[in-house]
């Protein structure tokens, strides 16, 4: 009886063991696949950066496209924007059944949304942009890092990662309960993106921001990016909902992401980013920086250095004398400061208040001047922007030194290793490491920080000691029963205690008996769903595939030896994955230790084609291209109307024709239009823009 209750130890923990050997496979395929696509995405931007830097307008009207191209949420002013998207002109018809909005909100306009979006309905786009216009207002007037004290509430639950699942919202709300004055929320950015209930989970947190004020705070995400949203699914889908009020409402939220503070500190002794640090976080930077001005955070602008050089002399009292005269003459001219006349007697009252109120207009309009601002454009005063201007004695930072703080906290993640390197695999921000933390939390006298930004099986992860906890709240986030999602909830000692769950209506209806296998069937179907996005992932490489295993077969044998093979896949996928324990479940029979791999890449295929009934070597085109073809389309489609104009295609091709050195005259560019708007409405749309490159294919 004993020998037998060890076998069957044995037996368990092995099993156990290689249960989660094939979860963590599993993890870090999805997880490979997920950084390589933000990757792309990054690519993608830089590519189309490089473009606009070295092509030169010929007229004012391709210069306003270009600065447009990745500035729109930018090119509308103050009045503009809200012209543009007056909710007020707009009529609700008396079929409208869903939610209705009155300003100012109150408890039971929000209960009454949840409800309306339990039952599905929609939010009349009226009353979405009255709500964004509201939170925009609120936003503008909140400082840059949100101080939370648990002195006024019991506790303070701080959510992470959403990614549009309202279904984890609703959770955490059954769980934990509403927002209220005894109910504080910190919610950690990326709150849109990937789940198909972006929009939805806006509504929710912008009603409870506005009726608790002090009560919920909103941190900014790496996905509150305007070119960020392009690709990963909150533009697709307003404009989907409506082609014309979508515009209007994609607008105001790319506005309305910018104004989001960018950091929580609880206690001042808990700091809440969405990403992490870097070894050059200045959390007094991030507080006095202007943080609206980071439309994208991925579009860095970088201002050009003589002129920046010539600020800093300016703001410093510095002679400009031995400055290069080429650059002096380039910059433009500087307004002096005005200097404040003699201060009148207090004893006057009503002349030293004019004389304070004439003062401190001087010097606002000196620092607009300063700082670009038109002085045609009348910007209010926001916090940020008056603790610019109170602080004009101090540091002078950079644009780019701004920016980088702002993508640092956005997209860095920590690592076990000590020091500061960059982020390759994500392409953004930086790697941090238990030093750094420990550098940054004594120098701000902080115990210990939160951040969000990747997704953990347990829904949360402690690092560095317990110097770092990662937060993630969007449960099932790669499939079904592949993670949990948590929250976690810090009172007055700012001990974390944490709650996990599961939004997943399929594990509710599962009988005892069916509960008992559960585990091992989630695995199975987590496993099964990772390695068919990870066979189409080879698939979409095919031809760099063949190369890399030509390389390896000197003799033209057709076969690869297992190992070569791995080595090959790697050099040309780059996702950093465990080929050889991968290989059984990739490939599925060998002779003698040796792969035919023209046969294994005809059974890729098969398996593609089988679903898509389209050539082999097109198929594997779009495949690799789609969602690069996808976010190129919606940069060119630059009024998001779902369609590109003949005027939008013929500046951008003037783009790529200069980066190609290819001379093609306006008559040329115009047939070449006419030829892809293949049903003659005058417009591209994207099955059209894909054709395109289907005959562009088949032709080559």
């Amino acid at each position: 009886a004993f020998k037998a209750a060890v076998l069957i130890q044995q037996w368990y923990r092995r099993y156990v063991a290689r249960l989660e050997m094939r979860r963590r496979c599993t993890w870090r395929i999805f997880q490979s696949i997920e950084y390589a696509c933000e990757q792309d995405q990054i690519k993608l931007h830089d590519f189309f950066s490089y473009l606009m830097d070295h092509f030169t307008p010929s007229s004012n009207k391709e210069r306003d496209f270009i600065s447009r191209m990745f500035i729109s949420g930018e090119s509308f002013k103050e009045a503009e924007l809200e012209k543009y998207c007056d909710y007020e002109s707009m009529e609700v018809p008396d079929s409208y059944t869903g939610p209705r909005l009155s300003f100012p909100l109150l408890p039971d306009h929000a209960t009454a949304l949840l409800e309306a979006f339990k039952q599905k309905q929609q939010l009349h786009a009226r009353y979405v942009l009255n709500l964004l216009h509201e939170t925009r207002k609120h936003l503008k007037q909140l400082p840059n890092i949100s101080h939370v004290s648990t002195c006024y509430s019991e506790e303070v639950t701080v959510c992470g990662d959403l990614h549009g699942q309202l279904d984890d919202l609703f959770l955490i709300f059954y769980k934990n309960g509403l927002p209220s004055p005894s109910k504080s929320y910190v919610f950690n950015g990326d709150f849109v993106d990937r789940g198909k209930q972006s929009l939805e989970i806006l509504i929710v947190l912008f009603t409870f921001l506005l009726i608790y004020p002090k009560e919920v705070h909103l941190n900014r995400g790496n996905h509150e990016d305007h070119m960020v949203n392009l690709r990963y699914g909150l533009f697709a889908g307003l404009i989907a909902m409506s082609r014309v009020h979508g515009k209007k409402i994609l607008k105001m939220i790319q506005n309305v992401f910018c104004w989001l503070p960018l950091a929580t500190l609880i206690d001042q002794k808990v700091l809440i980013i969405h990403g992490g640090i870097s070894d050059t976080t200045d959390l007094d930077m991030l507080e006095k920086i202007q943080r609206n001005k980071f439309i994208s955070v991925l579009r860095g602008k970088k201002r050009k250095e003589s002129n920046r050089n010539v600020e800093i002399q300016e703001i410093n009292g510095e002679s400009k004398v031995e400055a290069d005269p080429a650059e002096n003459e380039a910059a433009p001219s500087l307004p002096p400061q005005p200097r404040p006349a003699q201060a009148p007697s207090t004893a006057n009252r009503l002349e030293f208040s004019k004389w304070v109120r004439q003062t401190v207009q001087e010097q606002i309009e000196w620092c607009r001047r300063l700082v670009d601002i038109s002085e045609s454009e009348e910007e209010e005063l926001t916090y940020s922007s008056v603790v610019s201007l109170t602080d004009l004695d101090g540091p002078c930072w950079t644009r780019q030194e701004q920016w980088k703080q702002v993508l640092d906290i956005l997209w860095s993640d920590p690592m076990p290793q000590e020091g500061c390197r960059v982020n390759t695999v994500r392409g953004g921000g930086c790697y941090f490491g238990p030093d750094v933390t420990g550098k940054i939390l004594e120098k701000y006298n902080l115990q210990f920080l939160i951040r969000s930004h990747e997704c953990k099986q347990e829904g949360y992860e402690f690092c560095h000691n317990r110097k770092v906890l990662t937060i993630f709240s969007a449960s099932n986030y790669y499939e079904i029963g592949s993670n949990r999602g948590a929250y976690v909830k810090l009172g007055p000692d700012l001990v974390p205690h944490f709650v996990q769950y599961q939004a997943n209506k399929t594990a509710h209806t599962l009988t005892m008996t069916q509960r008992q296998g559960f585990p091992v069937a989630l695995i199975s179907r987590v496993e099964e769903s990772a390695f068919r996005a990870l066979r189409e992932k080879l698939f979409a490489h095919t031809s760099a595939l063949i190369s890399a295993f030509k390389a390896y077969d000197k003799d033209n044998t057709g076969t690869i030896t297992l190992s070569n093979w791995a080595t090959a896949v790697e050099s040309v996928l780059h996702l950093g994955l465990p080929w050889r324990m991968l290989r059984p479940q990739l490939v599925r029979s060998t002779a003698n230790g040796m792969l035919e791999y023209k046969s294994w890449l005809d059974d890729l295929a098969m398996e593609q084609r089988s679903q898509e009934h389209i050539q082999s070597s097109l198929l594997e085109v779009i495949y690799r291209n789609r969602s690069n073809l996808e976010t190129i389309f919606r940069i060119i489609d630059r009024d998001h109307s779902g369609l590109i104009s003949f005027e939008e295609f013929h500046q951008t091709w003037k783009l790529f024709s200069h980066h190609m050195n290819i001379e093609l005259t306006d008559e040329g560019i115009n047939d070449l239009v006419r030829s892809i708007d293949f049903n003659k409405d005058g417009n591209i749309d994207f099955n059209e823009f894909l054709e395109a490159f289907r005959l562009v294919k088949q032709s080559q």
